[in-house]
C-alpha cells in the first residue's frame, strides 16, 4: 500500500525544481515506490569540496531535498504544508566521480510531525552517507504560505 497522497508521475515531481539549487546541483528524482523516494545527484565540480571529493552540504542537501519531497508527497498540499525541523547526517565514504543515488524512506508518519531517514550510496551501493530529517506538518490555512499543488498529469 502507497504511503503517498496521490499518484504523482516523476515528471511532474521533477517539474517543480525548476529554478532552485536542486536543479543547480544536478538532483534529479529517478524512482518513487510505494513507500520510498530516490533521486541521483552528480559528483562533479557543483558537489565537490576543495579535496575533490563529495561535499558533505551536497549531500546534506541532496537528503534534505529527499526528506522534505517526500514528506510534501504525502501530505495534502492544499491544507498541509511541511517545514524542516532538523536534519543530521554522518558521513561514512567519500565519492570522487560519479553520482551518488539517495533514497528517502519514513520512519514515523504523525498527524504533526514526520521522521525520514534518507541513506546516500555511491554507484557501487556503498553506503556514503546516512541522514535522519524531522519535519512538522502545519496547516496552510494558519500560514502566509502559498498553496502548493503538484501536477499529476505527466
Amino acid at each position: 500500500m502507497s504511503i503517498w497522497f496521490d499518484d504523482y508521475p516523476l515528471k511532474a515531481i521533477n517539474r517543480r525544481t525548476k529554478n532552485t539549487m536542486v536543479n543547480h546541483l544536478g538532483i534529479r528524482f529517478v524512482e518513487l515506490g510505494d513507500d520510498f523516494l530516490r533521486a541521483e545527484m552528480p559528483v562533479d565540480e557543483r558537489t565537490r569540496q576543495t579535496y575533490g571529493i563529495l561535499h558533505g552540504g551536497a549531500s546534506m542537501a541532496l537528503a534534505e531535498t529527499l526528506g522534505s519531497v517526500a514528506c510534501s508527497l504525502c501530505l495534502d498540499l492544499s491544507q498541509k504544508f511541511c517545514v524542516g525541523l532538523a536534519i543530521n547526517g554522518n558521513f561514512i565514504r567519500r565519492v570522487r566521480e560519479g553520482s551518488v543515488f539517495g533514497t528517502a524512506r519514513a520512519l514515523h508518519l504523525g498527524r504533526r510531525t514526520h521522521l525520514w531517514e534518507i541513506r546516500i550510496e555511491n554507484e557501487a551501493g556503498k553506503l556514503v552517507c546516512v541522514s535522519r530529517m524531522t519535519l512538522a506538518i502545519l496547516d496552510l490555512a494558519d500560514s502566509d504560505m502559498p498553496s502548493r499543488e503538484i501536477a499529476t498529469k505527466g
